[in-house]
């Protein structure tokens, strides 16, 4: 399997300047056509079934191995490989000579790459087309960034075809060590929700606050508060974040306002802490008010589920990204990271696993990690990454090699 790195290696050129186009011209959210056309140009003339989404700009490329053109084949096994598509709402000041082209937009995740992979990958399972028993399902998804893209495309039928039997995704992060590989079983990434409160009390002079009743110190308090929930009604072993991000209140500096608004986050690594945290928001907010004469609205919104590996596939993939890219590039995580990913919903429905790669730029002491408006990475690393989707999906599916 380790011919799959050389193969790689030889599309590196190509990988390259397919990210650099799609790094140039970031779209967000879930309507991207430029870059959809972008990946419909790169996979022209390959033996795949393309269809595009009809809510959203989304790429489903099918390709169909040895068993789909020689009847009483093995069918072999399904599997499907997720390249998410779009970009953050975010400055870029990098510098680099690709940089963004778009006011307000700018590739910081590293989705131009997990592109550029997958239509590496795609390419070189073409190729191999006549090694391949199974089917591999090529996801290019729009919307990951808060917009639930794969719940659209899941929606639109994506996984109601004929069964697929895993599922595999990468995220590259400049964070860890470039090509290398790290995964673990389990949940890897948390749920979401955003928490919102809005603390109502009754306006007036500042200089006679007894006359009012001010919901700044109120909101403050909830804040304080719900700190304590976590720390104290929460298993450590089981934990959550909740970050109260932005507090807006008051218009000048002698009106107490009417109300007081709060704007948060919530990340847990469970459903049962995530409904018992979404429990003691409400009891806390309404608690405080209630002790102050106020009144509290809160709303919390559902984000991304929790993204749970599948134990078995999760432990495979790190042996398979040993014997592909070397023992020393394949990791085991120790622990979850409080970020999300929409991935959770195949992960759903799917057994499956997620991992990340290492894209550290290389000669940089501390790194921009992503979602920094200067985050850069080692385009080296897509080689590993193109090499791991076409590995899983021969090793998996069945090869003849």
């Amino acid at each position: 399997m380790n011919d799959v790195v050389a193969q790689a290696g030889a599309l590196f050129d190509d990988m390259v300047a397919l990210r650099r186009r799609i790094h140039r011209e970031p779209e967000v959210g879930l309507q991207l056509p430029r870059t959809q056309e972008k990946i419909l140009d790169a996979l022209h003339g390959l033996p795949l079934e393309i269809t595009t989404g009809r809510s959203t700009t989304s790429v489903v490329a099918t390709l169909h191995g040895e068993a789909g053109v020689r009847p009483g084949s093995d069918p072999g096994r399904s599997i499907l490989l997720r390249g998410d598509m779009d970009a953050l709402p975010m400055p870029e000041d990098t510098g680099l000579e690709f940089a963004s082209t778009v006011d307000g937009a700018m590739h910081a995740c590293g989705h131009d790459s997990h592109v550029a992979m997958l239509v590496g990958a795609a390419h070189m399972l073409c190729d191999r087309r006549d090694e391949l028993v199974g089917r591999v399902m090529f996801m290019f998804q729009p919307g990951e960034e808060g917009h639930h893209g794969a719940r659209y495309m899941i929606e639109e039928g994506l996984l109601d075809g004929p069964p697929i039997d895993g599922a595999f995704a990468i995220h590259v992060t400049p964070s860890m060590p470039s090509g290398s590989v790290f995964a673990r079983p389990g949940p890897q990434l948390a749920s979401t929700n955003t928490v919102h409160i809005t603390v109502r009390g009754r306006g007036g002079h500042a200089s006679w606050p007894a006359n009012a009743l001010d919901p700044i110190p109120v909101a403050c308090e909830i804040v304080l508060a719900l700190q304590s929930l976590v720390t104290r009604r929460i298993d450590i072993f089981d934990p959550a974040v909740l970050t109260i991000a932005k507090i807006a209140s008051g218009t000048t500096d002698n009106v107490i306002p009417e109300a007081a608004h709060l704007l948060g986050t919530l990340r847990t690594l469970s459903e049962a802490t995530r409904e018992k945290m979404l429990e003691g928001i409400r009891r806390v907010a309404a608690g405080v008010c209630a002790a102050h004469g106020a009144t509290a609205e809160v709303d919390l919104p559902q984000g991304y589920p929790v993204t749970v590996n599948d134990d078995a596939f999760a432990t495979w993939v790190l042996e398979l990204a040993g014997e592909t890219l070397g023992p020393d590039r394949s990791h085991l995580m120790c622990n979850p990271v409080m970020g999300a990913e929409d991935f959770s919903y195949v992960l759903q429905r799917v057994p499956g696993a997620m991992v990340f790669l290492g894209a550290a730029p290389p000669g940089v002491v501390d790194p921009a990690p992503i979602h920094s408006n200067r985050m850069v990475m080692d385009e080296q690393a897509m080689i590993a990454g193109a090499a791991l989707h076409a590995s899983v999906a021969l090793k998996f599916t069945g090869s003849r090699q």
